[in-house]
């Protein structure tokens, strides 16, 4: 477990080649599914909260926007490949719930199928990291540029940084 939470804001060891490819379209197609997700709870909010009130959660309208902010922004950070690691494992654990209260206790199909096949697309960019064209190693390329820019400046007289 420490192994992958090192691995949460770490750079994509598999960022190259075939394999940042295949992580890069794994990506975004489960970006893809989760904003299309998040918005239906938001489009079909009275169906959506009907169906967590039957899996027994309390306040279940609160739940749904909730999840529904989860999978919409998760999504969008997936896509841009923005904070992926944090992303990817906060939508773990949405789809671990998904996986045991709509699946396992409700038998219902999609939490059966689609969840488990997301739950492994997101084990594997926390893992594997986020692909080939991502925004995190361009902005973390861009802050080491300006914290070496920053440290090699004279401090002014009377300012602490």
């Amino acid at each position: 477990m420490n192994r992958i939470l090192s691995r949460v804001g770490a750079p994509a060891p598999f960022a190259g080649g075939p394999a940042g490819w295949a992580l890069s379209c794994a990506r975004w197609a489960s970006a893809a599914v989760f904003i299309s997700f998040g918005v239906g709870k938001f489009v079909n909010h009275a169906s959506e909260t009907s169906s967590f009130r039957g899996y027994g959660l309390p306040w279940p309208g609160l739940f749904t926007g909730a999840i529904g902010v989860l999978e919409l922004l998760g999504g969008v950070l997936l896509a841009l490949g923005l904070l992926t690691g944090p992303a990817a494992l906060a939508l773990a654990g949405d789809m671990i719930a998904a996986i045991i209260l709509s699946g396992i206790l409700h038998g219902e199909t999609v939490s059966l199928t689609l969840a488990p096949a997301m739950l492994i697309v997101m084990l594997a960019l926390l893992l594997f990291g986020p692909g080939r064209l991502s925004l995190q190693p361009r902005l973390a390329a861009r802050r080491a540029r300006r914290g070496a820019a920053g440290a090699s400046r004279p401090l002014r007289a009377g300012l602490h940084e």
